[in-house]
């Protein structure tokens, strides 16, 4: 047989359904991740109430502090504070020389009004924020009514606690 025959004979071949086939099969699978909802409270970056120095006679001295709050994106949060060291109540927050106490109160809002006590009842008288995954800056407002006390350097420590 020549080479033009033997080329035809081929090419006919194939034509007529003579190619090799090919199979194929697929399968689906799933990619899955859980994301827990979590909260924090940076006690590094956490700024203190700090009322500096202040004559006697001073009333009403204000300053902020402020905590620094991240959590997972939509989780509702509330953040807590406690009494302080060295008060019995709410009511009652004290900062502490020795024996000496020279009272003071912590705010959820700047205006620094009797409904703005912050607290540890959630509900009540915590902050409360959503959380958007990012830092949030959360200013803790401070008020010292009086500062007619014995000189000298008074300190309390108090825990925040974020709840969500």
């Amino acid at each position: 047989m020549n080479l033009f025959k033997a080329t035809l004979l081929a090419t006919v071949l194939l034509s007529a359904g003579a190619a090799p086939a090919f199979a194929a099969d697929t399968t689906t699978f799933n990619v899955k991740i859980t994301i827990l909802k979590a909260c924090d409270v940076d006690a590094s970056a956490a700024s203190d109430v700090n009322f500096g120095s202040v004559a006697s006679t001073a009333v009403n001295t204000d300053n902020a502090g402020a905590l620094n709050v991240r959590c997972t994106p939509l989780t509702p949060y509330n953040i807590a504070l406690n009494n302080g060291q060295n008060g019995a109540t709410l009511a009652d927050r004290k900062m502490a020389n020795g024996a000496n106490l020279v009272p003071y109160q912590l705010y959820r809002n700047a205006a620094r009004g009797a409904g703005d006590v912050w607290g540890a009842t959630v509900g009540t008288d915590t902050y409360s924020a959503t959380g958007t995954g990012l830092v949030q800056n959360v200013p803790v407002y401070g008020r010292v009514p009086s500062a007619n006390f014995p000189a000298g350097s008074y300190n309390d420590v108090v825990t925040a606690t974020i709840i969500y």
